[in-house]
């Protein structure tokens, strides 16, 4: 019996809107009802990669050389088509502020071998997010202004548009508002579900 391909779900959004929350909610339902999930952090699997050329704080990584970037980005990529369980959820961003301007965090090369079912991005209002980043403490995040993440939100949507273009796959947008939290991850939940 031929087993059922694994299904990639590419889950974008711009700091701050809550992406990895509502990914890590979604994940815990579906390996609650017997689903075999993994969640990879695309930023992540490049810092580990980078922490052998002597980079040890993941916040360096979007300071990077363009050239440093695109090398680590393919040795991610080529980690994560290499995984197995039937729901692999990329858990990552479209773009990266550099100076020479946006860069693509999924150039098409890295999304072609990816080759994604399905497409999320998370977003919610500009000062939703301006305020979530002001709060968070964890990580060493850019305050921007409030225009600066509206452009950021419709540079995403054109984004992810384009992606889906490129790849054929769907894609759909999750509004994570405040105090909606269970509402967005339960919605990712069954576009997870249906992917399968």
């Amino acid at each position: 019996m031929e087993e059922p391909r694994k299904k990639t779900v590419i889950i974008v959004g711009v700091p701050g809107v809550g992406k990895s929350t509502i990914i890590s909610n979604a994940t815990q339902t579906l390996l609650n009802i017997g689903m075999t999930v993994c969640t990879v952090v695309f930023g992540s699997v490049m810092f580990e990669e980078a922490k052998k050329l002597g980079i040890n704080d993941r916040d360096q990584l979007r300071k990077l050389s363009i050239d440093v970037q695109q090398k680590l980005q393919s040795m991610a990529a080529n980690h994560i088509s290499s995984l197995k369980e039937s729901i692999v959820i990329v858990d990552t961003h479209l773009f990266i502020k550099t100076p020479s301007g946006y860069y693509p965090g999924l150039p098409m090369n890295m999304i072609l071998s990816l080759k994604p079912d399905r497409l999320i991005l998370v977003t919610a209002n500009s000062e939703e997010i301006l305020r979530r980043r002001k709060n968070d403490n964890t990580r060493a995040r850019d305050i921007n202004s409030e225009n600066q993440i509206k452009t950021d939100i419709d540079v995403a949507i054109s984004m992810i548009s384009s992606l889906s273009i490129m790849t054929g796959a769907p894609f759909e947008i999750i509004y994570n508002h405040d105090n909606m939290i269970n509402s967005a991850s339960s919605l990712m939940v069954q576009l997870l579900k249906n992917s399968t």
